[in-house]
């Protein structure tokens, strides 16, 4: 049985509010697709404008390989008409905006469809609690979660429009790096339940600070679900303050005595991190695969989604149990030659950097605590005090050698050193020149972090290791259904 949407003309006019300029209105789709190379017979195509390519240039392309029907911008209309006729039956629809109307479809279906809607965002953690939701919500319903990085106003849309009757959640992590961002992918999602993980320093050029940051996540409730639920951090300064922000129910999860969701007794082992879960009415013991007291908030924001999915602690610790890191968000690999390798190359941004070396710094054995940084970016003026902090952090935390590399490299050294590291322990150079340095100097026992943000390309560095023989802590075992 056939469980996807058929999308039919009138359905994409009312939603995008386009003009119809081909004379088949009879027309529907099986898809919508946004790359030509993927277009099939039966589907839509939309014509999208990015930094390096532009859709409209790839419309014949995508009519080659079947697509019916194509979404353009008016502005590119009559050029597009003249490569793809009426006479080719492809059916034409012309819009203002192509990003917009993408999103208006994907807005569209969410309201269509009755399935439950969580959205996630936050300033660290948004991706490791979207797969732990999905792991714990995996164990009762059908799910649909966000792939990869596709958190954007391109990427959400994209996700919602792969959902079909047979899903019952929809689990979308929401990214930012300006104003008005998570307000748009909050129209189209329309959340049920919104989880805000935490507020830390990150895309402050985009903002003008860390109450601008905020004040764009707050734009989640503006768009939240009649009755819907804001799952905050009782743990961050600034949980009450977004509590105060929303009209909406609020649920606290942290360490805080005041949580409604909370954590005790938290230890960690060769197999991850424990803890006892406790829920309003109900506890359980939960073994997380990772390693960082981090980890900890972000399982307790998972509970507190699937608490309010109507799950049991013991539903919800499985689920977490079923959860395995993502790639690159402190991934732990154990070499052939026993160093411990900690790949968390996707992104970085003070908060994550912080509890990243304090993972390293903690982890068990006599080996050299070794930590790789790349720089932070898009944190403004205040980029080079914070790069200062992650050296005398790594310094006072007990960081045995400091890589860096990037165009703050100077005060990261420059606060390790202010902290007492000495210049003999301290690396500045390129991805390459260290790399050839620290594999002369690893030993058995060693551990190793690498961190920095995701233009700066430190998985050139962890790939080294990984890719010689080196076996993952943890691997996925799969979710519920």
């Amino acid at each position: 049985m056939n469980r996807a949407i058929t999308w039919k003309i009138p359905d994409i006019l009312k939603a995008t509010k386009g003009d119809i300029l081909s004379e088949n209105p009879g027309e529907s789709f099986s898809r919508i697709v946004i790359d030509s190379k993927k277009a099939a017979p039966g589907d839509l195509f939309v014509a999208i404008k990015g930094l390096r390519f532009d859709g409209h240039d790839f419309v014949e392309d995508a009519i080659k390989n079947g697509a019916r029907g194509i979404i353009v911008s008016k502005n590119r209309a009559g050029s597009i008409i003249s490569k793809a006729p009426e006479a080719s039956g492809v059916a034409i629809v012309a819009v203002d905006d192509t990003i917009f109307a993408l999103g208006a479809l994907a807005a569209f279906l969410r309201i269509q469809l009755n399935v439950k809607t969580i959205a996630i965002t936050g300033s660290s953690g948004k991706t490791t609690t979207r797969e732990m939701v999905a792991s714990v919500l995996g164990m009762r319903y059908s799910t649909l979660s966000t792939a990869g990085n596709l958190n954007n106003e391109i990427g959400v849309p994209l996700t919602l429009l792969s959902l079909d009757f047979s899903h019952e959640v929809a689990v979308i992590e929401m990214g930012m790096n300006h104003k008005g961002e998570i307000g748009r992918l909050s129209a189209m999602t329309r959340p049920d339940i919104g989880v805000i993980t935490n507020i830390g320093p990150v895309h402050l050029e985009g903002v003008g600070g860390i109450d601008g940051v905020a004040d764009a996540k707050a734009e989640m409730f503006e768009h939240m679900s009649p009755g819907g639920t804001a799952v905050l951090n009782a743990d961050d300064s600034y949980g009450p303050k977004l509590a105060e922000r929303t009209q909406n129910r609020v649920l606290f999860f942290g360490l805080n005595q005041n949580a409604d969701i909370r954590a005790e007794n938290i230890r960690e082992d060769e197999n991850g991190i424990i803890f006892k879960l406790i829920l309003p009415e109900d506890t359980a013991e939960v073994c997380v695969r990772g390693w960082g007291r981090f980890l900890v908030s972000d399982a307790l924001a998972s509970a507190a989604t699937g608490y309010l999915m109507g799950m049991d602690a013991m539903q919800i610790a499985e689920g977490l149990g079923r959860f395995s890191p993502v790639s690159g968000r402190m991934s732990v690999f154990k070499t052939e030659n026993d160093v411990y390798v900690i790949d968390d190359t996707y992104n970085a941004n003070p908060d994550s950097m912080s509890a990243a070396v304090a993972t390293l710094t903690g982890m068990k054995g006599a080996g050299k605590k070794i930590l790789v940084a790349g720089d932070m970016l898009e944190l403004g003026d205040e980029a080079p005090g914070f790069h200062e902090q992650i050296g005398s952090i790594a310094a006072k935390d007990g960081v045995s050698r400091l890589y860096i590399t990037g165009q703050y490299a100077a005060r990261t050294a420059f606060g390790a050193r202010r902290e007492g590291m000495s210049g003999s322990e301290i690396f500045v150079g390129t991805c390459e020149d260290i790399l050839k340095d620290l594999v002369a100097i690893v030993s058995p026992g060693d551990s190793v972090l690498i961190k920095g943000s995701r233009a700066m390309g430190m998985e050139k560095i962890a790939g080294r290791f990984i890719e010689k023989g080196a076996r993952p802590l943890w691997s996925d075992t799969g979710r519920g259904k």
